[in-house]
C-alpha cells in the first residue's frame, strides 16, 4: 500500500508505532486498539449480531476507532457466522451457536488426528488434510473424501484419475463450497473496505497478516491439549518432525498476507508456550526453537512478528531475548512488564497489558493511574505500546477504555 496517499495524521501514527518497534523514543506512547466484541456492546447490538451482519458490526467498529482515536488498530472483525453454519464448522462454539447471544466464541479443545497420523501428515500433508483432517472438522469438507489422491497415479492413470469428478456427490459438495466461498469472499471484501476507510481516516493497523508456533498448531485444533501434552513424553520424535515441516507451510502465506494489507505486522497469539503449560526445558525443546525460527524467517521479509504471550512467561524472558533488538513486538497478557522492561528493553518492543478484571469491573481513576505507571516506568525511553493485556474486553466499562485510551496523551510526551 502506498502511504503517500493517505494523511499526515496517519504518517505521524505509524512512526510512532515504527519508533517504538525500533526502540527509539516516539512522541509520546503509542496506544492500538484491539477487541473481538467491546465495539457490539458500544453500539448496543449483540455479539450474534456482530458475527452475521459485517455491515452493522462494521460501523459500530468505525465508531469505536473515531472514539478512541488510537494509534493503529486490529481488524479484528468475526463475520464469519453463517459460513460456519453453512460449513458445519465443529471446533468452535460462537455467539448464538452453541453460546449465549453475548457471549464471545468458544474453542472446543478435542482430539481430531490420533498420535499414529503424524506419519501421514510427515509424508504429505495436503493429502492428510483434504481426506482425514478437514472432513473432521466440517460437514461440508466431507467432500474432499471423494476427491481423486492423485499423488498415487502414475502415467496414464492419472488422466483416467479425473473421471472421479463424475461423481453427483463431488459435484453436489464442491459445488456447495463454492456458494460459501463466495459469500466468504464478499465479507473478506468488506473487511478490506473498512481497513482502507480506516487508513484513510487516519489510523494504521496494528497486524497485517496472522500466523501460529508450530506446537501450537498442533495442539489447538489437532491433538487437543491432552494429545499435545504426552506427545512431548510418547512421540517426541514425530512431533518435532511434524513441526519442522509445519513451520516451513505456516510461513508460505503470510508475505502475501501482508502485501494485500499494506501492514507488516504480522500477529502470533500463543497458547501452549507459557509458565503454566511446560517447564522451562520443555520450552527450549517443543516450543521455542521452531517459534523462534518463524520469527526469523519473519524479519528477513523485513516483517515483523507481533507475538501474543497468552497467560504468565515469567520464566520465559531470559529465552525469548534471543532475538534481533528492534525487530519484535512482544505482547503481554500477565506476563510482569517492569520485569519484562528489565530483560527485555534493549531488545523487543513491548506491548500491554491493562488487566480485563480492571477494565470490566474498575472505576476510571483506577485505569488511569495503572496506565500512568506503566506509561512512565515501561515506557521510559520508548519501546513501550499500550494495549489491554488481552485486548480491550467484551464487557468493559466505556469509561474505563475512554481513561485507558486518554492516558497517553495525558503522561507520555517525552
Amino acid at each position: 500500500m502506498n502511504n503517500d496517499i493517505f494523511s499526515d495524521l496517519y504518517k505521524q501514527r505509524l512512526q510512532r508505532i515504527e519508533n517504538a518497534i525500533a526502540l527509539r523514543e516516539p512522541d509520546r506512547t503509542p496506544f492500538v486498539y484491539s477487541t473481538n466484541f467491546w465495539a457490539a456492546r458500544l453500539a448496543g447490538i449483540t455479539f450474534e449480531e456482530a458475527m452475521y451482519d459485517i455491515d452493522r458490526y462494521v460501523e459500530a467498529s468505525k465508531r469505536a476507532i473515531h472514539l478512541l482515536q488510537p494509534d493503529a488498530f486490529s481488524a479484528i472483525l468475526f463475520p464469519f457466522a453463517q459460513t460456519l453454519d453453512e460449513l458445519d464448522f465443529k471446533p468452535v462454539r460462537w455467539p448464538g451457536h452453541g453460546a449465549d447471544p453475548n457471549v464471545t466464541f468458544q474453542y472446543i479443545d478435542q482430539e481430531l488426528m490420533s498420535a499414529e497420523e503424524y506419519d501421514d501428515y510427515i509424508l504429505d500433508p495436503t493429502g492428510f488434510y483434504l481426506k482425514k483432517y478437514l472432513p473432521r472438522i466440517a460437514g461440508a469438507f466431507r467432500v474432499f473424501e471423494d476427491f481423486p489422491q492423485f499423488v498415487t497415479y502414475p502415467e496414464w492413470d492419472l488422466v483416467g484419475s479425473v473421471a472421479a469428478f463424475a461423481n453427483p456427490a463431488l459435484q453436489k459438495g464442491l459445488q456447495r463450497l463454492f456458494e460459501i466461498g463466495e459469500r466468504t469472499a464478499q465479507n473478506y471484501r468488506r473487511i478490506g473496505a473498512f481497513a482502507r476507510d480506516m487508513n484513510e481516516a487516519g489510523y494504521p493497523l496494528a497486524a497485517g497478516a496472522f500466523c501460529k508456533a508450530p506446537y501450537d498448531l498442533f495442539v489447538d485444533f489437532m491433538r487437543g491439549s491432552k494429545g499435545g501434552i504426552l506427545d512431548m513424553f510418547r512421540h517426541r520424535d514425530r512431533l518435532l518432525e511434524a513441526m519442522a515441516k509445519a513451520r516451513v507451510l505456516l510461513l508460505r502465506n503470510v508475505e502475501a498476507a501482508t502485501r494485500r494489507s499494506g501492514c507488516r505486522y504480522v500477529f502470533i497469539p500463543l497458547h501452549w508456550g507459557l509458565d503454566s503449560f511446560m517447564s522451562p526445558d520443555q520450552f527450549n525443546t517443543f516450543y521455542w526453537p521452531e517459534l523462534r525460527k518463524v520469527m526469523m524467517s519473519l524479519i528477513e521479509r523485513d516483517l515483523v512478528p507481533c507475538v501474543f504471550w497468552e497467560g504468565v512467561c515469567n520464566s520465559r524472558l531470559e529465552i525469548i531475548a534471543d532475538v534481533p533488538p528492534g525487530k519484535v513486538i512482544y505482547k503481554f497478557e500477565a506476563t510482569d512488564l517492569l520485569r519484562a522492561k528489565e530483560v527485555l528493553g534493549n531488545v523487543a518492543c513491548l506491548r500491554g497489558n491493562v488487566p480485563a478484571s480492571l477494565l470490566t469491573t474498575g472505576i476510571a481513576e483506577e485505569v488511569d493511574s495503572y496506565c500512568r505507571n506503566l506509561i512512565e516506568k515501561v515506557g521510559k525511553g520508548g519501546g513501550f505500546i499500550l494495549d489491554g493485556a488481552a485486548g480491550i474486553p467484551d464487557e468493559a466499562k466505556v469509561e474505563n477504555v475512554i481513561a485507558m485510551a486518554e492516558s497517553v496523551r495525558k503522561y507520555s510526551a517525552y
